[in-house]
């Protein structure tokens, strides 16, 4: 143990990684470069994602399939978080391997862990909805929907409504054990995209909640359960900041970095 290299989680804001399918195509090839940065400077980085703006577009987009056939029924919020962690999850660890490849690495397998996180059906938030998801609406499209689908809607800032929902705080990683042998094995792993897939536990059932994980609360979790050395996020804050390895490519900020005594 005492020549283990520095452990990372980096964990990926969804705004950092673009709007749109192209948008998130060429924003993770300069993610891969500065993830990379850090392997090639001897660290064992686990990769954590947000899932902010693509959750929602996935979400809108199975809205308008119900209107188009109202045979389908509407997806479960979950079950688009789990959409939003394999797409996002593909175009990262390709991404990733083609700039380990481009700098002779090639005894690194990449791979992306569909992740549940069990929340507890307890927490106060599923008593207060207040995460916003979804694009903006009048108040006439706002009251249909929360009819239709009782999703809870409220208006945003004078810009239309949205719909809220739960976002209760992680209490254990369900997949901790498969991650933990990959990342010991010597894999670079995505895990707990979007905060990950949130679970309440009935008995040997995990049931899909209404909700959303924040990914910071997420990524902690899993730097902790890891005993990673040090956890950072990136933003697309464009500003510089040093960490133990070298800057953040293209602007992009580490803010916060932890040592595992401290988690």
């Amino acid at each position: 143990m005492m020549n283990r290299k520095k452990r990372i989680v980096i964990a990926l804001g969804g705004n950092a990684l673009g709007n749109t399918l192209p948008e998130q195509m060429e924003a993770v090839k300069t993610t891969a470069k500065a993830i990379v940065d850090l392997i090639e400077e001897g660290c064992e980085v686990v990769v954590a994602h947000g899932n902010g703006p693509q959750v929602g577009m996935i979400n809108n987009a199975m809205i308008a399939l119900t209107h188009e056939d109202t045979a389908q029924p509407n997806t479960p919020l979950y079950v688009c978080v789990a959409m939003s962690q394999a797409y996002i999850g593909y175009d990262l660890q390709n991404a990733l391997r083609e700039e380990l490849l481009n700098r002779g690495i090639s005894d690194m397998p990449v791979a992306t862990m569909i992740t549940q996180v069990r929340v507890d059906e307890n927490d106060p938030a599923f008593q207060a909805p207040s995460k916003p998801i979804g694009k903006f609406m009048t108040a006439e499209q706002a009251e249909e929907v929360s009819k239709k689908y009782n999703y809870i809607m409220k208006e945003d800032a004078g810009r239309g409504y949205r719909r809220v929902v739960a976002s209760p705080k992680p209490a254990e990683i369900v997949e901790i054990g498969t991650i933990r042998t990959m990342v010991d094995a010597g894999n670079l792993v995505i895990a707990c995209g979007g905060g990950g897939i949130p679970v309440i536990r009935q008995g040997n059932h995990l049931k899909g909640a209404s909700a959303v994980i924040d990914k910071d609360f997420a990524s902690c979790l899993l730097a902790k359960e890891l005993e990673a050395d040090s956890l950072i996020i990136l933003t697309a804050v464009k500003r510089w900041l040093s960490t133990s390895a070298k800057k953040m490519r293209n602007g992009w900020i580490g803010c916060l970095w932890r040592k595992r005594k401290h988690m």
